[in-house]
């Protein structure tokens, strides 16, 4: 039985880093670094355990139970279609897909100008490229972890060391109302706007398509290779995000006007490299943008070509690249504002799938997944979207204040399926 080599693991590491790091990797470090100040350390810590723990968890999750399909059946498999299509939409054409080209657009208006004829010439030319790469899914070792990857590595480097030899200050600055108490809670909040946990439910049928592309057809040696492959784009990640947040806490404390992370960095790389250093970050968002965009066009391509068969890859992979075209040109403002109640309903429904998945035997108990992922889904939806009253009661929860209001309903719905006891004789999963 073949085995993955060395340098072929490392590859399909690079490449599901790269797949995992694009718009919101690049902005929420660096502005949680400039927010936190001197509370950094706490505040990374939670943003670490959201934006790097839970999405390598994802990947062996997923891995383990044989596919997401298989870990959310658990459930219900009526639950699995739908909360699978409410994943890949949101990961795809409806959030993520549409923030890649809409943040890369925004480093480019200092260069460029901007304007919605340049965003749209813009989108057209990002997503037209996006496909063409795309179209070869268990080829994108070769694009990103071979090319892509290591050039984008490189400029961020470039940056750190520029930020460790000539500090935009010489300590951090107070921290910002929201992190002066419990910004471990705060960093933890923070990490969900990555989307990087529910992209890691998704993006281990590609890197099983690459690692099979690799001449590795075993079953037990793609899911081993899957899950090394998680974490080394976990420690990649874990490293750039240091790299970043610490770059943001010197820059935040010199340049304290900054609204995002990407005016930190555009602030940092003009202090270092005056006009020049725009050229740098634009280069590194485009480079990150893209990657993503890519990874996230062959998820979502794949995933629907498998759940409408009489439709082709290609067709559905360029009429996400299209439909994500046109909902990027609302603006990367639009697309967060847009992004914050739809992850606060579904990020429970993730972690706790993921969480449950490493506790041996819970699958063989009659309730316990629906139950204690039931209670929890309940009170995230109701917390989330705007339903008045039924929101009001949602947030009263306690924990709510803290955006865990879901956490006491699903020990209650656990607590309920292991007291009832049972073993249920339809779960495989």
């Amino acid at each position: 039985m073949q085995k993955l080599s060395g340098k072929n693991l490392a590859l399909v590491g690079f490449t599901l880093f790269s797949m995992f790091f694009g718009a919101g990797n690049l902005i929420f470090p660096p502005h949680l670094g400039a927010q936190a100040g001197s509370s950094f350390l706490p505040a990374f810590l939670g943003l670490a355990i959201s934006a790097v723990g839970l999405p390598v968890a994802g990947v062996v999750a997923v891995a383990h139970a044989g596919g997401l399909d298989r870990l959310a059946g658990r459930v219900h498999p009526m639950f699995a279609r739908w909360f699978m299509i409410l994943i890949y939409l949101s990961i795809g054409p409806c959030l993520a897909i549409p923030r890649t080209a809409s943040t890369s657009f925004e480093m480019l208006v200092p260069l460029l100008g901007g304007g919605r004829e340049q965003q749209l010439l813009y989108s057209a030319l990002f997503f037209g490229a996006a496909f063409l790469v795309a179209l070869r899914p268990d080829r994108l070792t070769d694009w990103l972890g071979r090319i892509l990857c290591p050039c984008l590595l490189g400029l961020i480097l470039v940056l750190f060391a520029g930020c460790l030899a000539a500090p935009p200050s010489a300590a951090a600055g107070a921290p910002a109302a929201e992190y002066a108490s419990l910004p471990v809670v705060q960093g933890i909040l923070y990490g969900y706007q990555t989307m990087d946990a529910l992209a890691a439910l998704n993006f281990g049928a590609v890197i099983a398509l690459n690692i099979r592309g690799r001449g590795v057809t075993g079953a037990a040696e793609v899911e081993k290779g899957t899950v090394h492959a998680g974490w080394i784009a976990g420690g990649l990640l874990l490293v750039v995000y240091a790299m970043l947040g610490w770059a943001g806490v010197l820059t935040g404390a010199a340049y304290p006007g900054c609204d995002t992370g990407a005016q930190v960095l555009t602030a940092l790389a003009e202090h270092l490299f005056g006009k020049g250093g725009l050229l740098l970050v634009a280069g590194i968002f485009i480079i990150a943008c893209f990657n993503t965009c890519v990874g996230l066009i062959a998820c979502v391509g794949q995933y629907f070509h498998g759940l409408l068969p009489g439709l082709s890859y290609p067709v559905l992979a360029a009429f996400f690249a299209a439909a994500s075209m046109l909902i990027s040109n609302l603006g990367l403002a639009g697309i967060i504002r847009l992004s914050t109640p739809v992850l606060g309903a579904l990020y429970p429904v993730a972690i706790l799938l993921i969480l449950l998945s490493f506790v041996p035997g819970l699958e063989k108990r009659r309730g316990v997944y629906p139950l204690c992922i039931g209670f929890a889904a309940v009170q995230s939806i109701a917390a989330a979207l705007p339903l008045g009253p039924v929101t009001a009661a949602a947030n009263a929860v306690p924990l709510a204040a803290a955006g865990f209001g879901w956490v006491l309903p699903a020990l209650a719905g656990l607590a309920l399926a292991l007291a009832a006891g049972g073993a249920d004789p339809l779960c495989r999963g």
